[in-house]
């Protein structure tokens, strides 16, 4: 089997809330690309990246670029032609920014293409540790919402079965620590002691408000307290996991593997977060885990449910699965959740099938 072509398209795709249904800003969208590599067997396998913001046309010739050097190469040999890319491209390209986003949709193309060949689902290759896996509901309770909306949208989420949720702190405006403790407060009082309930920080603050704040929080029982300050700050990382019992959840802002390394021996986070755009693929996503393994660490997932749920259940250490449905509208089916847990598909490769009515809708 040999790699012919490829097509690579952008897309805008709607920013909205399908699974609470909270305000967006009207016509907002997101930018990412898509990417079809074909083969003489005529199998197809799909990628998808973003992060691309306003040089997504950059990212979309990067991945032409990049695809163009796969042609003729064999797509099982997934190790060959990344080293191939990276060696292909010189030393002004990595090990972060546009190159490794690129290099993403190429890695993630080839895994589904390898599980269409061998007619096995993507899961089962990589190791097949369980066929269900818990998730949690992302990007509902966002930090804009107002106390009340983020009560409405709790109980919708618990009325669609979830029974894990992710909330935010380092809300608008110059809030007092009491500010913060309200959102995930009101937030506990309509789903329950039971519920799982984790916040995001998304790096806005220092070390020393995290464990000001963390500390005051203890008694609301998160899950997990995520990206409390500046990603590559390990030793304040280091600090704030030290200082509080909330575990501590970080890494989808890191590129590549090399960091993990550090931010795991300095006993950074508790929880490893792997965004598979930024670490460049399902082969370092893999990677990435079995560090966290060995290190007795957890591991979970940021965005693209549909496609991260194979890596999280072929991980002995996978936690839960990150359900933000930013890209569900891209396909014609996904897997489905029962009891709080994303069943795995058993359809070969990825078990995704772009729509092609939605894909022409959002072509940028």
């Amino acid at each position: 089997m040999k790699i012919t072509g490829y097509e690579v398209t952008a897309l805008n795709i709607p920013e909205d809330d399908p699974l609470a249904n909270m305000p967006e800003e009207v016509g907002r969208t997101r930018p990412i690309v898509i990417l079809r590599l074909k083969t003489n067997d005529g199998l197809e396998g799909i990628g998808v990246t973003f992060y691309g913001g306003k040089m997504t046309g950059s990212l979309r010739v990067a991945v032409e670029e990049l695809s163009e050097l796969t042609v003729g190469e064999d797509p099982l040999r997934i190790e060959y032609i990344i080293g191939k890319l990276q060696a292909g491209t010189g030393d002004s390209c990595g090990p972060g920014g546009i190159f490794t986003l690129a290099l993403s949709a190429i890695d993630v193309a080839l895994w589904d293409l390898r599980g269409k060949f061998l007619e096995q689902p993507l899961w089962k290759l990589l190791g097949g540790h369980r066929d269900r896996v818990p998730t949690y509901a992302s990007g509902s309770l966002r930090r804009g919402l107002t106390d009340d909306q983020a009560q409405q949208a709790a109980k919708t989420l618990l009325d669609k079965g979830f029974r894990e949720m992710k909330t935010q702190m380092a809300l608008p405006g110059n809030p007092s620590p009491e500010d913060e403790l309200r959102r995930i407060r009101v937030v506990r009082d309509v789903i329950g002691p039971d519920i799982k309930l984790m916040c995001d920080i998304n790096q806005r603050w220092r070390p020393e408000q995290a464990i000001d704040i963390g500390s005051r929080a203890e008694d609301v029982g998160l899950f997990w307290l995520e990206d409390v300050t500046t990603a590559d700050d390990y030793a304040g990382l280091a600090r704030v996991t030290a200082a509080l019992n909330t575990p501590i959840a970080g890494g989808e802002y890191l590129w590549g593997i090399a960091p993990f390394r550090q931010m795991i021996e300095s006993r950074s986070v508790d929880i490893i977060m792997v965004d598979i755009a930024r670490a460049g693929g399902i082969t370092p996503w893999m990677k990435i885990a079995g560090m966290a393994e060995a290190f007795n660490l957890p591991i979970v997932s940021h965005v693209m449910p549909e496609i991260l749920v194979h890596v999280v259940a072929a991980s002995p250490n996978g936690l839960t699965v990150e359900y933000m449905p930013w890209m569900l509208c891209l396909y014609q089916e996904t897997p489905a959740i029962e009891n709080g847990e994303l069943i795995l598909p058993n359809k070969p490769g990825l078990g995704l099938d772009f729509d092609e009515t939605a894909i022409s809708c959002f072509k940028a």
